[in-house]
C-alpha cells in the first residue's frame, strides 16, 4: 500500500492511498481511497464507477468530498483500470456485484457506526442497486445503461474533459466486448423489473441531453420505487459524465448536501429493508 497526502484542485488537501483487494474470484482488484487530513470522517462513500473507466478518474470528487470530512473508497471492478483481467471485458456482471458487496463488508467492518454511502456511476449504480441496496443509502446517476460508450459518443461538454478521459491508457476506448454488452442489457432488464422493489433512500441524478443512458428510465425509477426518501435531478443539457462537465463541482455540491441532509434527518436508520 502506498499513501501520501495530495492537494486537490483548489479544493483542499486529503489523504490518499492505494491497495489491492481480493475479490470472491481470488482476482486481484485495485482500490483507492481518500480521507480528510483533519481524521474528522461523518460518513463514508463508496464509489462503483461505471464501464469502460476506472476509480482514479473520480479523484477531484473525492477531494471535495473529503474537504467536506466524507471518507472515500472506490474500487475498480474485474478488467478495468489496475484490476486483474482482460481489460474492458466483464465476464459475468454477477461476479462484479459479489466483489462490490465483499469490498463493501470490508469497509463497514473497518469503519464500524459510520454512516456509509454509495456512488455509481452509470453501469456502476446498476452494480450498487442489484449487490447493497439493502445495506447502504443511494447516490446513483444514470444507474441503466443502454448503449456502448464509443469514442465518438459525446459524454462531456468539457473538451479538455474528453481528452483527458480518452487519452487515459485506463479507459477502455475499443469496441464493446460481446460478453461484456450481454452482461450491461441483462442486469439493465432485471432492474427494470424490479423497480417497486427499492426500498432504501436514494438520489438519483441525470444529464437530459445525454446520449449513452436514457433520462427517463432514471424517471422511472423515481416514480416506480417504493423508498419513503428519494430525490431525483434532471440536469437540463448535460450529457452522460456528470461530474466532469463543466459544472463538475456545483454537481458535486448537490451530492454532498443530499448526504447531509440524510445525516441531520436520520433517515439512514431506515436502510434495513430488502431490495
Amino acid at each position: 500500500m502506498a499513501a501520501q497526502t495530495e492537494i486537490g484542485d483548489g479544493i483542499g488537501p486529503c489523504r490518499w492511498s492505494t491497495s489491492l483487494f481480493f475479490g470472491v474470484g481470488r482476482n486481484a482488484l485495485f482500490c483507492r481511497s481518500w480521507f480528510p487530513v483533519n481524521g474528522q470522517v461523518k460518513g463514508i462513500v463508496i464509489i462503483i464507477h461505471g464501464l469502460n473507466e476506472h476509480s482514479g478518474r473520480y479523484a477531484q470528487f473525492a477531494s471535495q468530498l473529503t474537504s467536506c470530512n466524507f471518507g472515500v473508497y472506490a474500487m475498480d471492478w474485474i478488467g478495468h483500470g489496475g484490476s486483474d483481467g482482460l481489460h474492458g471485458y466483464v465476464p459475468s456482471l454477477d461476479h462484479v456485484v459479489a466483489d462490490t458487496g465483499a469490498f463493501l463488508e470490508k469497509i463497514k467492518s473497518e469503519n464500524p457506526g459510520v454512516s456509509c454511502f454509495l456512488f455509481g456511476h452509470s453501469t456502476g449504480g446498476a452494480v450498487v442497486l442489484k449487490a447493497v441496496a439493502p445495506l447502504f443509502s443511494l447516490v446513483a446517476p444514470k444507474y441503466q445503461f443502454k448503449g456502448a460508450n464509443k469514442r465518438g459518443i459525446p459524454v462531456s461538454r468539457d473538451p479538455a474533459a474528453l481528452l483527458a478521459k480518452y487519452s487515459d491508457p485506463l479507459v477502455y476506448t475499443g469496441p464493446m466486448r460481446v460478453r461484456t454488452g450481454h452482461e450491461v442489457l441483462r442486469i439493465s432488464s432485471h432492474l427494470m423489473r424490479n423497480f417497486k422493489s427499492v426500498t432504501v433512500p436514494f438520489f438519483v441524478l441525470h444529464g437530459s441531453a445525454d446520449k449513452v443512458t436514457d433520462p427517463l428510465a432514471s424517471q422511472d425509477l423515481y416514480n416506480e420505487a417504493a423508498s419513503e426518501f428519494k430525490d431525483i435531478k434532471l440536469y437540463d443539457g448535460f450529457l452522460h459524465d456528470l461530474l466532469f462537465e463543466p459544472e463538475r463541482e456545483e454537481i458535486a455540491q448537490d451530492i454532498i448536501d443530499w448526504m447531509e441532509g440524510r445525516l441531520s434527518a436520520g433517515t439512514l436508520d431506515n436502510v434495513r429493508t430488502r431490495w
